[in-house]
């Protein structure tokens, strides 16, 4: 078994959560690896969570999503860029790009220095946040402040109104360091108060518990459990159209997956439910925009299988199947089944050269007549590109069609383009831009959008205890329906604290 090269650093995630503080967990993996051939498969194979069962966390915010003060309205169908995930965590989150050959090449004792990492998730040694230990656990506190800056606080065509909120994001991970069962506890509170508009004002808090019970030296059960109160943005892809408050709505997510090694290949199955209760929004001409209907809860059952040929070539193959079981209305019924697939290769090129391409297919057959079945092939291209090792150049393209949105009983056809460029300017200096634009074609309604967004963040690590981010985000909304056009500017500023 080579299961041993997929262990993860634990500094490594924790200096990627310092670079991304206020969006709670980012929690990603690079990879390093101790000489521990001669103590057995059992205890190398207990190894790949070690220090890592933080990560299992689902990514919530990525460069694109955007750090900070930044809002986390999101106007796309298409999941931004997001650094991948090591097995066994990318077993939770099946279609999330893995390059699965490049982790199983690496041998065991073999040392992967910072500079090879990925710039995000990169660790130099004086800038990992210090914690505090107490037997095996380790408590991360952190606290946020800051002010943002929204230059159409209510995501208008016309006549846009500004507004300075100030931010205020207190968090805490909790880790129990363990080289078999180990768990990691996450919880957060956010708070944006606005200048003039207090009707924008908003609280999110959420806490969140993953982990992993290992049953053999090859096999492993991944768990993640959170339950959170949050709020849809306006102008986000799931806001109401005309709403002029946030949409405040509680989740709560459960995710139990069976994950399985057979030296080159890699399989997983799992389940999971998310459960969503939506409170109401209300319009510009003072009215009440419920959004009971979308209460409920949304099964699924998925498995990923991952086969590595060489160090420079992988086949991966994910299915995902769903029953959405919403409250809906008498004249407007929101359920829904349907599936997704996906299955491609991933691949190095050169040793600075890497990708993936993949092609599947989704339905989704929904319970209103007037909608029917949605269903289309998807695709998907990624490329990485380091020119030198204080660069990262990711390009994506990609098309799917599926639901707008999960709550929402309406099909979309999206294609999009992003492109990212991460630069260390020094090793506690990183600058991370991206660039996208993604076309969507709605089914069920006379919709079309056009989105183009850009992000810009520059992350400066002071030390151990502190860091400074600033940011910038840019979303141009075209539509053929008035009331989804806009375009605005986000400026954040934060300061973080690291106890």
């Amino acid at each position: 078994m080579r299961i041993d090269r997929f262990r993860c650093n634990a500094n490594a995630t924790r200096l990627a959560a310092t670079r991304n503080e206020a969006c709670s967990f980012v929690l990603d993996e690079s990879q390093t690896h101790t000489r521990d051939g001669e103590r057995g498969y059992a205890v190398r194979c207990r190894r790949i969570g070690r220090g890592s069962s933080a990560l299992i966390a689902t990514v919530l915010c990525t460069v694109s999503s955007f750090v900070g003060a930044i809002s986390s309205a999101s106007a796309q169908a298409i999941s931004p860029l997001t650094p991948a995930k090591s097995p066994p965590w990318n077993s939770e989150t099946v279609f999330e790009p893995v390059p699965y050959a490049q982790y199983w090449s690496h041998y065991p004792g073999e040392k992967i220095r910072p500079e090879d990492t990925p710039v995000l998730t990169r660790q130099w040694p004086g800038y990992e946040p210090p914690g505090i230990r107490y037997h095996s656990w380790m408590f991360y506190p952190s606290v946020s402040a800051g002010a943002l800056f929204d230059s159409n606080v209510f995501a208008t065509s016309s006549n846009h109104e500004s507004d300075i909120a100030a931010v205020l994001h207190p968090s805490l991970r909790v880790t129990r360091e363990s080289e078999s069962n180990p768990v990691t506890f996450d919880a957060y509170v956010k708070s944006l108060q606005y200048s003039h508009f207090s009707s924008l004002d908003q609280t999110d808090a959420s806490a969140r518990v993953n982990g992993r019970i290992d049953l053999r030296h090859d096999s492993a059960i991944l768990y993640n459990f959170q339950a959170a109160f949050l709020h849809e943005a306006i102008g986000s892809l799931s806001s109401p159209l005309g709403a002029v408050t946030p949409t405040p709505y509680a989740y709560v997510h459960e995710n139990v997956t069976y994950w399985k090694q057979f030296g080159r290949l890699g399989m997983s199955v799992g389940f999971r439910n998310d459960n969503y209760d939506f409170g109401s929004a209300r319009a510009q001409n003072g009215s009440t925009i419920s959004q009971d209907s979308r209460d409920g809860s949304i099964y699924a059952g998925h498995a990923r299988v991952d086969y590595a040929f060489s160090g420079n070539l992988g086949a991966f193959s994910a299915f995902e199947g769903n029953v959405r079981d919403l409250r809906g209305s008498p004249t407007a019924p929101l359920g829904s089944h349907g599936y997704r697939s996906l299955s491609g290769f991933n691949f190095n090129l050169t040793r600075l050269i890497s990708g993936e391409l993949g092609a599947g297919f989704t339905s989704q057959r929904f319970d209103d007549p007037l909608i029917g079945t949605v269903a289309g092939p998807a695709y998907r291209a990624l490329l990485r590109w380091s020119p030198t090792r204080s660069v990262d150049v990711t390009f994506k393209a990609e098309e799917i069609t599926t639901e707008a949105v999960e709550t929402i009983a309406s099909g979309v056809r999206a294609q999009a383009l992003m492109l990212g460029v991460d630069y260390e300017l020094r090793r506690n200096v990183v600058l991370s831009t991206v660039g996208g634009y993604e076309n969507d074609k709605f089914v069920g309604q006379d919709r079309q959008d056009q989105v183009f967004s850009a992000t810009t963040s520059l992350q400066y690590l002071l030390n151990r205890f502190s860091s400074v981010s600033l940011q910038y985000k840019y979303v141009n909304r075209a539509s053929n329906v008035p009331t989804a056009v806009y375009d605005k500017h986000e400026i954040g500023l934060d300061v973080t604290a690291h106890f």
